[in-house]
C-alpha cells in the first residue's frame, strides 16, 4: 500500500517535471524566434568597448577576437561582425552613436603629469597640459554664463573708440615699437600714407636674399618692409602678416632691385608675388582693373619679353661677374624722400609711390579688412610720419550673421546608428566663421554626406578672444557639425585636434576610414573614396601626398631644434591639408595618447607620419601617395585643393555640379 502511494507520487512528480521542461523549451524557442539577446544577461561583457579598443595580439599574426568571440583578420572596423551582432540581437558598443557630441570625448588627465619626473615629458607635453587646464576653465566659464556677463559689461563700458583717422610723427612711431595701432581695422576705401627715406646701403655677410658664393664675400644691402598685421587676431604667437611689402633697393638673388609681396596665412608664408621691373602680362588677372606690377625697366616696349629672356640668359651664364647698373626709375632711391600710399580696394591692396601706381596685391583668404589692426615698418628706412584715414567709424562686430546663413538646409544630418565608411575631421579656428560656412555650402553638400555614409565635423579649440567663443557655441548648437576640443588654441598644438579627430572617428561614428583636412581644403569625396578602395580590403592604410626623406630646418624662423626633433630625417608623412588613415591606426593613436605614451611634435602632419611609422613596426601599413592631394593651391583633376578662399570653395563646387569635372577657380 505504501509502495503504491510512493509510485503514484513519483509519477505525478515526473509528469510535472516533463511539463516544466516542455514549458521551458517552448519559451526558449519563442524567445529565439523573437531574437531577444538573452546572451547579454550571462555576463560575457558584450557591452564593453572591446569592439573599439581591443589591443592587438602580436603573437597571433595580428589577429584579434571580435565582440562575439570570432577571429577577425580585418584591421579596419569589422563591419561583418557588426552585421552578425545585429542578427543575433546584440547591441553595438557603447559609443553614443547617433547622439550629437559638441565636446570632444578625448581624455586628457592633467594630474597624470604630477606623478612623473620633470624630464618624463617634453616641453610640448607641458604646454599641452597648461592649454587643457586653461581651456577647460574657459569652457566652464562660458557654460556657466560668466563670460557672457563679462562681455555685456565690457560692451556697456567700452572706452575704445573708432577714429576715422590716426596719425603719428616719426618719433612717436619709433617710440611705439614701429607699430601704429589701427583700433578698428580697415574698411573699403581706407588708405594709409607713409613718408620715409631709405637709408644708404650697408655691407652684409651672407644675407638671406642674395646668393653669395664666397663665405668671406660681402654685398651691399638696402631694404625695408611694411606690413599690415592682425594684432588682435591671435594670442601668444606672432601676429599674421595680412600684407607684407618688401622693397629691395640693391636687389636680391636676381641681381636687380625688386619688390616682393606676400602674406603669412595661419603661420604659413604663401607664394611670393615679385615685381622685378617688367609689367604684368595682359593675360594675368588684374586687381580692381589695375595690373599687379607696373613696368619700370627702360627698354623698348616692343622687345620687353625678349629683353627679359636675354637678361636672364646672360645672368645664368655670367653669374655675378658683372655689376648691374641701376638705370631705370625704381620707385625707391637711397637717401631720397618718398610718399607711399596703400589703399584698400574691392579686390586687393593698391600701392602708389609719389603719386604713381606701382603694384596691386590681391586679397588672400583667411582675413578680412577689419583684421588689419596694425601697421609695422622696419628695416633700412627712416619713417617721418604715418597717416591712416577713411577708417571704419564703428567697432567691428564679430557676430556670425556677417558670415553665417542660419538656415536649416545647412544643418548637419543626425549621426547614423550604424558605423560609417568615412569620417572627415576638419581643422578650424574659432574665428573662421566664413570658412566653415563655405565648406557647408560646397563639398559638405555631397550626397554621401546627406545619406550618412560619410560624416564630416569641424574641430575647434578655445579661442583667445572670449566673444568669439560665445559666438562659436551658438554656431555649434545651430549647425550641429562642430566638435569643441577644450584647450586654448595654439599653432604648435594643432596636433591635439588631429588626435581628437581620431577619437571621434573611432568612438562616436566607428568609421572604417578617418580623414583629416583643413577648413580651406576642398575635398572631392568620390575621388578620395576611390583612392582608398585601391587598397585591398582589410589592410591598414595611410593615403595622401606623402613626403619621403624630408629633413627638419635647423636655422631660420621655422627652425626645429634638436631637443624638439633629434633625428636627422622626418619619417614619411602626408601633407597636412588632406590625408586618410584606417580605423586601426586611428584607434592606436587615441589609445597611446590617453596613456600619455604618444610622442607629440608641433608639426601636425609630421606627427601623423611618426605615429603611422610606429604602428607600422608591429602591423604592416600600406602607404599610398598621390600628388592630387594638393599641398599648395589647386590642380585640375584634384582630389583635394588647398588654400581655397570661401569664394573659391563655392566656385569649385559649382564647377563640379555644372561641368561634372574637377576644375580650378582663380577668383579670390
Amino acid at each position: 500500500m505504501k509502495r503504491a502511494k510512493f509510485d503514484s507520487v513519483i509519477s505525478v512528480s515526473r509528469l510535472r517535471s516533463i511539463q516544466v521542461l516542455m514549458g521551458l523549451l517552448f519559451l526558449y524557442f519563442f524567445l529565439v524566434t523573437l531574437e531577444i539577446p538573452l546572451i547579454s544577461k550571462l555576463g560575457f561583457g558584450l557591452e564593453s568597448y572591446e569592439l573599439i579598443s581591443t589591443p592587438f595580439d602580436n603573437n597571433s599574426k595580428f589577429s584579434r577576437l571580435n565582440s562575439v568571440g570570432e577571429l577577425s583578420q580585418d584591421p579596419v572596423f569589422p563591419s561583418k561582425v557588426v552585421s552578425r551582432r545585429a542578427k543575433m540581437g546584440l547591441s553595438l558598443p557603447h559609443r553614443k552613436m547617433g547622439e550629437f557630441k559638441k565636446i570632444s570625448g578625448l581624455i586628457f588627465d592633467e594630474k597624470a603629469f604630477d606623478s612623473f619626473d620633470k624630464d618624463e615629458f617634453s616641453e610640448l607635453h607641458k604646454v599641452v597640459r597648461d592649454a587643457f587646464v586653461a581651456g577647460k576653465k574657459l569652457f566652464q566659464d562660458i557654460e556657466s554664463g560668466k563670460v557672457q556677463s563679462e562681455l555685456m559689461s565690457g560692451t556697456q563700458n567700452r572706452t575704445e573708440s573708432c577714429p576715422d583717422s590716426v596719425s603719428l610723427w616719426g618719433s612717436e612711431f619709433v617710440a611705439g615699437g614701429k607699430i601704429m595701432v589701427i583700433p578698428c581695422g580697415l574698411t573699403l576705401g581706407s588708405h594709409i600714407t607713409v613718408v620715409g627715406t631709405p637709408r644708404w646701403a650697408h655691407e652684409e655677410k651672407d644675407p638671406k636674399i642674395t646668393m653669395v658664393k664666397d663665405d668671406d664675400e660681402t654685398v651691399m644691402v638696402s631694404q625695408f618692409m611694411m606690413e599690415l598685421q592682425g594684432l588682435k587676431t591671435v594670442d601668444g604667437e606672432d601676429p599674421p602678416r595680412i600684407l607684407h611689402f618688401n622693397p629691395r633697393l640693391k636687389g636680391d638673388w636676381s641681381g636687380r632691385p625688386v619688390i616682393e609681396q606676400n602674406t603669412c596665412y595661419r603661420m604659413q608664408w604663401g607664394s611670393a608675388m615679385r615685381c622685378d621691373g617688367w609689367k604684368s602680362k595682359p593675360s594675368e588677372d588684374t586687381v580692381d582693373g589695375q595690373v599687379k606690377c607696373e613696368k619700370w625697366i627702360r627698354d623698348d616696349d616692343d622687345h620687353s619679353e625678349e629683353s627679359k629672356a636675354t637678361w636672364w640668359l646672360k645672368r645664368l651664364i655670367g653669374g655675378r661677374t658683372k655689376k648691374v647698373s641701376i638705370d631705370w626709375p625704381y620707385p625707391f632711391v637711397e637717401n631720397k624722400l618718398f610718399v607711399l600710399t596703400v589703399s584698400a580696394g574691392l579686390e586687393g591692396y593698391h600701392i602708389n609711390v609719389d603719386g604713381r601706381h606701382i603694384t596691386s596685391f590681391p586679397y588672400r583668404p583667411g582675413f578680412t579688412l577689419e583684421d588689419a589692426t596694425g601697421l609695422f615698418v622696419n628695416g633700412d628706412i627712416d619713417v617721418h610720419s604715418v597717416f591712416a584715414a577713411s577708417l571704419p567709424s564703428t567697432h567691428p562686430s564679430f557676430a556670425p550673421q556677417r558670415h553665417l546663413e542660419m538656415l536649416p538646409k545647412w544643418q548637419a544630418p543626425p549621426l547614423p546608428d550604424e558605423p560609417v565608411e568615412l569620417f572627415i575631421g576638419i581643422l578650424s579656428a574659432g574665428n573662421h566663421f566664413s570658412e566653415r560656412m563655405a565648406v557647408r555650402k560646397s563639398w559638405m553638400q555631397h550626397p554621401s554626406l546627406k545619406s550618412s555614409n560619410v560624416v564630416a565635423r569641424f574641430f575647434v579649440a578655445m579661442h583667445g578672444r572670449k566673444e568669439i567663443n560665445v559666438e562659436l557655441m551658438k554656431e555649434a548648437e545651430f549647425f550641429g557639425d562642430i566638435v569643441i576640443v577644450p584647450y586654448m588654441d595654439n599653432y604648435d598644438l594643432v596636433v591635439l585636434k588631429t588626435v581628437a579627430i581620431c577619437e571621434y572617428g573611432v568612438r562616436t561614428v566607428a568609421a572604417k576610414y578617418v580623414m583629416k583636412c583643413d577648413d580651406d581644403t576642398f575635398v572631392r569625396i568620390d575621388a578620395v573614396m576611390n583612392e582608398v578602395k585601391k587598397v585591398h580590403s582589410g589592410r591598414s592604410l595611410y593615403v595622401g601626398n606623402i613626403n619621403y626623406y624630408h629633413k627638419p630646418l635647423r636655422h631660420g624662423k621655422w627652425a626645429v631644434t634638436y631637443e624638439e626633433w633629434p633625428e636627422e630625417d622626418y619619417p614619411p608623412y602626408a601633407n597636412g591639408p588632406g590625408y586618410i588613415i584606417s580605423y586601426d591606426v586611428a584607434e592606436y593613436i587615441v589609445s597611446e595618447f590617453e596613456k600619455h605614451k604618444l610622442r607629440l611634435f608641433k608639426m601636425e602632419d609630421v606627427s601623423m607620419g611618426m605615429w603611422v611609422e610606429q604602428f607600422n613596426s608591429s602591423r604592416p601599413v600600406e602607404y599610398v601617395h598621390s600628388l592630387k592631394f594638393c599641398q599648395f593651391g589647386c590642380i585640375d583633376d584634384y582630389y583635394t585643393a588647398h588654400y581655397q578662399s570661401p569664394r573659391q570653395m563655392i566656385c569649385l563646387w559649382r564647377k563640379l555640379l555644372n561641368q561634372g569635372k574637377p576644375r580650378c577657380c582663380n577668383v579670390r
